[in-house]
């Protein structure tokens, strides 16, 4: 990282540090208990630029780098200990990279400004109660007619499902939905279409995220909403899929440091047999082990992050097997993390205000979203031709 982005790195994570401590922090688990977030947040977060990194300014963005998007996610995770705040109030960069990329400057021009600003949110929905990481499985369908796409089916497990203005969603395209991946396509769908119903999914963590279950019974939308080329949604699902993966993993080393700090904060109040809890040695040890992975994890983002910033996130197998592994070995720090933090916090760690508490929570959807273990392993040694 050279000085000038190394500066700009450290200048913006301050910025979301500040933020996170004053605006967040603060209210997070008020948030978590009643199930969502305000949506004023998200003009706030607009006004500070951080809706925007990544995007063209003729839209309303500010292009960034990597380096940059993920010292956003791993500074608010850090901070806020909420991984629910972070799905829902960034679910738009899943939900608009393929509108980004596949769609006319016209729509793109309709939607993502009054995403960027706030005003709107972006959801994507791909899962479905019968395809989740096999995503050639789905089964939700649209069919032409006239200059309208009539959809029909079910998706599940939607991060900002409840309340999102703008839905990216896979659907089935051609004769009788055409099988396997090539039948698949991605359309753009308005919240409030007519034959859209939505029903909220209670959780075993990320409580303030509005995660639902979605309903398209004859949703008619324009032909113009189809983004990319008919059957072409696969390979837009899966290109979509490195840049969330790495955008978690930053998350889950946020997680990971988080759990740490609480740890070694506790374990230095808290006495034990007449003494503070960090004196005894298996303590000690624990916070070690709890380091070395957190370095590991943070030396590795940094690698990877390099790699998508010279343009490899989506064609260059070596990178793409590089995110798959590293989703699944900072997700496996965090885990450890969590574990780790909540047996030094003892009793403290299983009530619930403490960020240990939550995190330890939401770890299986971090391990699971974006692409569970198994999937991500597979994934990899095709990559790796092993």
């Amino acid at each position: 990282m050279n000085a000038d982005l190394k500066q700009d790195v450290e200048a913006l994570a301050d910025t979301v540090r500040r933020f996170t401590l004053e605006r967040i922090a603060p209210n997070v688990a008020a948030w978590d208990e009643a199930g969502e977030f305000p949506r004023e947040l998200y003009r706030e977060a607009a006004a500070l630029g951080l809706l925007g990194l990544g995007y063209p300014e003729a839209l309303g963005g500010t292009p960034a780098p990597f380096a940059l998007r993920n010292a956003v996610s791993a500074t608010m995770a850090h901070h806020s200990g909420s991984g629910g705040l972070m799905a829902s109030l960034f679910s738009l960069n899943i939900g608009l990279p393929p509108l980004l990329r596949h769609g006319t400057p016209e729509l793109q021009q309709e939607v993502i400004p009054a995403v960027l600003r706030g005003d709107k949110i972006a959801a994507l929905a791909i899962t479905e109660p019968g395809a989740g990481s096999d995503v050639a499985g789905l089964r939700t369908t649209a069919r032409r007619e006239g200059d309208e796409w009539v959809i029909d089916g079910e998706k599940v497990f939607i991060t900002s499902g409840m309340r999102a203005d703008w839905i990216t969603m896979a659907v089935r395209t051609g004769e009788a939905g055409s099988k396997g991946a090539g039948g698949i396509s991605m359309i753009l769908v308005p919240g409030d279409a007519p034959g859209l119903s939505r029903s909220k999914l209670d959780k075993m963590g990320w409580w303030c995220s509005d995660t639902a279950h979605l309903r398209m019974d004859r949703v008619r939308v324009p032909v113009r909403y189809l983004l990319g080329e008919e059957g072409g949604g696969f390979k837009i699902i899966m290109s979509n899929f490195n840049g969330e993966r790495l955008g978690m993993s930053a998350m889950a080393l946020g997680f990971a440091q988080a759990c740490f700090d609480e740890a070694l904060d506790w374990s230095r109040q808290r006495r034990t047999f007449g003494s503070a809890l960090v004196e005894k040695q298996v303590i000690r040890h624990k916070l070690v082990d709890m380091q070395m992975r957190i370095a590991s994890t943070r030396a590795w983002l940094d690698a990877v992050t390099v790699l998508a910033d010279e343009g490899k996130l989506e064609s260059d197998p070596h990178c793409v097997a590089q995110v798959c592994m590293l989703k699944n070995h900072s997700t496996q720090t965090m885990q450890f993390c969590a574990d780790q933090a909540v047996q030094i916090l003892g009793g403290m760690g299983f009530m619930r205000g403490t960020k240990s508490e939550r995190i330890y929570r939401e770890v299986k959807v971090m391990m699971i979203g974006g692409g569970a273990e198994e999937i991500m392993k597979d994934l990899a040694a095709r990559q790796l031709n092993l």
